[in-house]
């Protein structure tokens, strides 16, 4: 986790708390630009309509 900069208990507790909380948004952004990739492709394989 690397250096504490918050003094005491509280300061180690929140410093894990925001290292848990930043692990797990990184997780969420990773899911997220897999997801956008998919959407992406899934509307550009889409057929397009051609008009008479």
């Amino acid at each position: 986790m690397g250096r504490n900069y918050l003094a005491g208990q509280q300061g180690d507790a929140l410093n894990a708390i925001l290292a848990a909380a930043g692990y797990n948004f990184s997780l969420l952004l990773r899911w997220l630009k897999g997801f956008l990739w998919l959407l992406i492709a899934a509307l550009q394989s889409q057929p397009k309509e051609l008009e008479a």
